[in-house]
């Protein structure tokens, strides 16, 4: 609501006071220039109204100001850059080009350059483009810099890297900022090319560095990258910067080296929340409750201050693991005890445990017994349960409520496709995909990925397209002729489609985690473990044959799907077949 006259003034003397106070903190004191009299404090006021987020009463105040300078522009279109507010910060910029006798510098530039970036505003972007070379200013290596994130932000490569070329001197900032865009945008191993390129130039990384590398190395998935990283970070001394240590967890726990994530844990002098709750969402995504349980209890004993993150996590990991009556515990004195209110990430988690545990009609109540309007994720969940469980009815009634929520998510069809198929109503699954692809939605195809040589490969159903897809076929077939002899046969009721047996036989012998598995196991030595992500969940066929060939062929094979991680050996999954 606006504030009145006399609530303006009274609310400009307050701001006064807290203007005159903080002039003496470094924070302020640092960004003050020197201006005498009343420029002084309208400046500092208007840099305390930003601060606390009125900026309609900043703008008003910039406005009464006897005298404006660059600092008093800067000041104003800064905030406005740091709110979000794209037209309020080009409208000050324009403001400030017509009726100053200034010109923008540095700071200017930068700021309004980084609300383009954030806010996506290409053509806005071009413009500052157009003026940084207008002004001469093209050489300002922070100018320069900022516009790379611009272009690299909106997608838009060859700008970024064209700039970057021109640079007469290229600083650290440089080099990181290319890392970091050119991994967003899906080529994640230039930017490892690039880090090599800016050592080779003679520049050392710093603590950024690591930070974007690292990431670059979670969109590759290559898993010997990231011991190289590693290796890296120890020799320019950063194995005790608790960032890139948490970092490197994550890494490791998301690509399936869960010990190694653990290893890292444990070496940290000091752990911060954040570095707690990584390693809870490891043990989340890979569903070891047990584990989880046992470090938030430590959490507890050494008086680390959870919130509703690490709440998400532990009954994620309950979730995962199966453990019903502990999830519902930690579920219970989250708010009794730690006083945090449950939000629409813990009652996801709750759904999908006691869903996955068969207690479809529990997991229905607490969602009806929801302060909040359950979302699509919540709702999600529970169908997932009645896929399990074959539950039409209560399926039924969920697809359509989810199917009003978010029409556009192809998954809700699948699912209750699915449901269809597995109970045998052939036609009603049919209206279900026919009305799928009446409103133009198309489901993922399923693909498996594994490592191998530092590079990926990709697999789909019936993969003829590696150069030694011959090879991978003969032992796929050997492969499951012993499977299918140790007494795992065929679980054909996972081909969801209206066909032969013999046909859904092959099919599923063909699946893209089995191609992925036939060919780890020709490439690695015996004892290496496969470590391979699918896109979509796992099957149930396939997660037998895995249990089985482990047990067969003496190996750890890791699958990471859509949901979780599954560890085989010895025959047994790390799942207990909860899934």
């Amino acid at each position: 609501m606006p504030l009145s006259f006399n609530s303006f003034l009274h609310f400009s003397v307050a701001v006064a006071v807290a203007a005159a106070a903080i002039a003496m903190c470094s924070a302020v004191a640092s960004v003050r220039h020197a201006m005498p009299g009343i420029g002084n404090f309208y400046t500092d006021t208007e840099l305390v109204v930003h601060g606390l987020g009125y900026d309609e009463y900043a703008q008003r105040l910039f406005d009464e100001m006897p005298n404006r300078d660059l600092v008093s522009w800067n000041s104003l279109i800064s905030g406005f850059s740091r709110k979000g507010c794209l037209d309020a910060c080009l409208n000050a910029f324009c403001r400030m080009r017509a009726e100053s006798d200034g010109q923008p510098n540095e700071v200017t530039l930068l700021s309004v350059a980084s609300a383009c970036a954030d806010m996506g505003a290409l053509d806005e972007g071009k413009f500052i483009h157009g003026v940084v070379v207008k002004l001469g200013m093209s050489g300002k290596a922070k100018v320069v810099n900022s516009l790379i994130s611009l272009y690299g932000k909106l997608g838009f490569l060859d700008a970024a890297c064209q700039l970057f070329e021109e640079m007469p001197v290229r600083s650290l900032v440089s080099w990181n900022s290319m890392v970091v865009i050119h991994s967003h945008n899906g080529y994640a191993e230039k930017g490892m090319d690039l880090f090599n390129l800016m050592r080779r130039a003679g520049v050392n990384p710093d603590q950024a560095t690591m930070v974007a590398l690292l990431q670059a190395c979670t969109y590759t998935g290559i898993g010997r990258q990231a011991e190289s990283i590693h290796t890296c970070i120890f020799r320019c001394g950063f194995n005790g910067d608790i960032t890139i240590a948490t970092a490197l967890l994550n890494l490791y726990a998301k690509l399936g080296r869960l010990n190694a994530s653990k290893d890292v844990f444990e070496e940290m002098r000091y752990r911060d929340i954040i570095a707690w709750t990584a390693m809870l969402a490891g043990y989340a995504v890979h569903a070891c409750g047990r584990e989880a349980i046992k470090l938030f209890d430590l959490m507890a004993k050494e008086g680390v201050d959870v919130d509703h993150v690490t709440f998400t996590h532990l009954l994620s990991a309950c979730s995962h693991s199966g453990l019903v009556e502990e999830g519902k515990k930690y579920f219970k004195i989250m708010s009794e005890v730690y006083r945090v209110e449950p939000r629409l990430g813990h009652y996801s988690c709750m759904v999908d445990l006691l869903g996955r545990s068969g207690r479809l009609e529990e997991a229905y109540e607490l969602i009806k017994s929801m302060p909040v309007e359950p979302s699509s994720g919540i709702w999600g969940a529970l169908l997932g349960g009645c896929r399990v469980y074959g539950n039409v009815e209560l399926g039924k009634e969920v697809a359509e409520r989810l199917l009003c929520l978010d029409p556009s998510d192809h998954r809700n069809y699948v699912m209750l496709s699915n449901i269809y198929s597995a109970a045998g109503l052939w036609r009603d699954a049919s209206n279900v995909r026919a009305l799928m692809k009446e409103r133009g939605l198309r489901r993922n195809p399923g693909c498996s990925f594994i490592e191998h040589g530092n590079k990926i490969y990709r697999f789909v159903v019936g993969d003829q397209s590696h150069p030694r897809s011959e090879e991978i076929h003969t032992k796929l077939g050997e492969l499951m002729k012993r499977v299918r002899e140790a007494g795992c046969l065929p679980k054909t009721e996972f081909v969801l489609h209206d066909i032969d047996e013999e046909v859904k036989v092959d099919m599923i012998n063909k699946h893209s985690e089995k191609l992925a598995i036939a060919f780890g196991l020709l490439v690695t030595g015996s004892g290496t473990p496969l470590i391979i992500t699918k896109n979509l969940r796992i099957c149930g066929d396939c997660h037998s044959t895995a249990k089985v060939v482990s047990l067969l062929e003496k190996r750890t094979i890791i699958i990471r799907d859509s949901k979780r991680f599954h560890h085989f050996a010895d025959g047994f999954c790390s799942c207990k077949d909860y899934w």
